[in-house]
């Protein structure tokens, strides 16, 4: 079996739609080949398929039914629902795989395809593989008989099974009276859900980026262009303001001053409260190599431990699952609360903010600020060919900078997932201290790739 991963990146399968591989021939061979994969009994089988709002959905949507269908698996079409209930909702419907069309906080141009195992979780790389490798194949033997072929159904109270388990995350008899919060659901897949649990709990709710229209999502609004929010947290006198990005599996806050709160004073916050709660699992909390070391210094000043993982969501979650931590994410906003969910979700999260903030009864820009974020700095630059990581002058200034900057700051290398670009990124505890470690770090890059 090949292992080659033509299809699969980091995240699924993503690209430009209605070119590979977001084509309509490719998405219906995924549906036939991840459909034979998760046939595995005597039972009727069942997927379960959410989108996101992007026109393209529904072609995609199309295609894909059509292979589970061929497949001999019953589908579940949810229409527009966040990537984490997509997970949620396969778990609670006992369906055999899940399904969501996205691409995230991408254009609308784009568009992409993530897959859910039966336990809620996103598919090993190993699964991954296997269903690729089903997909270069000639399934055409292995496809339901005429009287097996699959059916298609819609569910009708999707929105509302989420929207009370995203209720039922905040402690007993929590509510939100009161409270007057600014929610940008980035025009994408949240646009109904999310705003109509924050409404049900008691607050007052000012809605932005809740007008889809298919090229919209993600465009100037959500958590990539939180700029809006700031601006009308403060017009409105808010006490909160919640960014989503176009999948709503993360988001960003923004305080009562309009000034932002990242995914790392995000953790560090409901960290905190968990563990003087008696609720944090584990005495470490999980994030990725890019969160600052101001949230590692803050959690070890409280008696936990910072564990670091490469760059995404799902490595974040593999170490959860790993070391039994319950509470994960990255700077970015991914924030992973496995008592309640099996991925990023970026409503849960917001909605534990919101309940630390009832019980604290002080503004949010108090509560949410932790901690003070090293500076920290981080430059792309662009090459071509082999990647210039691996040439031994680039290596020999890595170990130059590491040496310098010592146990007060750091330095990360990482090649990016979707473009040739390595991506150079130093904290430190003074400011100066960063912008020389990135400036020779870059040029030694630079030197070394025009050389070779």
């Amino acid at each position: 079996m090949s292992k080659t991963r033509q299809f699969f990146g980091t995240d699924g399968i993503r690209g430009k739609a209605n070119t590979s591989p977001m084509t309509v021939e490719i998405a219906q061979k995924l549906g036939q080949a991840a459909g034979l994969h998760f046939r595995r009994g005597s039972h009727r089988h069942r997927v379960v398929v959410g989108k996101d709002t992007r026109l393209s959905g529904y072609m995609i949507e199309c295609a894909l039914v059509a292979g589970f269908l061929s497949a001999g698996m019953d589908v579940t079409l949810v229409g527009p629902m966040p990537t984490p209930a997509i997970a949620m909702l396969t778990r609670s419907l006992r369906a055999d795989l899940g399904v969501m069309i996205s691409a995230s906080h991408n254009p609308f141009s784009d568009n992409g395809i993530k897959l859910f195992g039966p336990d809620g979780f996103k598919l090993s790389d190993q699964e991954e593989t296997t269903v690729e490798a089903l997909m270069m194949t000639d399934l055409s033997s292995q496809l339901a008989s005429p009287a097996e072929i699959g059916r298609a159904s819609r569910l009708n109270d999707a929105a509302g099974r989420y929207i009370e388990h995203a209720k039922a995350s905040l402690p007993k008899g929590c509510r939100l009276d009161g409270l007057k919060i600014v929610i940008d659901c980035a025009n994408g897949a949240a646009y109904r859900v999310a705003p109509a649990a924050i409404w049900e709990l008691g607050a007052e709710v000012i809605r932005l980026g809740c007008d889809p229209d298919g090229v919209n999502i993600n465009e100037g609004c959500g958590s990539t262009h939180p700029q809006g929010l700031c601006e009308a947290v403060v017009q409105h006198g808010a006490d909160l303001g919640i960014a989503l990005d176009g999948d709503a599996d993360r988001m960003l806050l923004v305080d009562e001053t309009g000034h932002l709160i990242d995914g790392d004073q995000i953790l560090g916050l409901i960290a905190r409260s968990w563990a003087k709660a008696g609720r944090l699992a584990t005495s470490s909390v999980v994030a990725t190599v890019m969160s600052n070391m101001g949230l590692e210094r803050f959690l070890a000043d409280g008696g936990l431990k910072l564990e670091r993982t490469s760059v995404g969501d799902r490595y974040v979650v593999e170490r959860m699952r790993e070391n039994g931590a319950n509470v994960g994410g990255e700077q970015s906003g991914h924030v992973v609360l496995s008592d309640f969910a099996t991925t990023g979700d970026g409503l849960l999260a917001a909605l534990q903010v919101l309940a630390v903030l009832i019980e604290d009864g002080r503004p949010a820009s108090e509560v949410c600020r932790v901690f003070s974020p090293y500076p920290q700095l981080l430059k792309n630059i662009r090459f071509s060919g082999a990647s210039p990581l691996r040439l031994p002058e680039v290596q020999a200034a890595r170990d130059d900078v590491v040496a310098q900057l010592g146990q007060k700051g750091r330095l990360v290398l990482r090649e990016s997932g979707t473009e040739p670009l390595v991506r150079v990124m130093v904290e430190a505890e003074h400011e100066s201290d960063v912008q020389q470690a990135v400036n020779a770090m870059c040029d030694a890059i630079n030197s070394a790739h025009v050389a070779a």
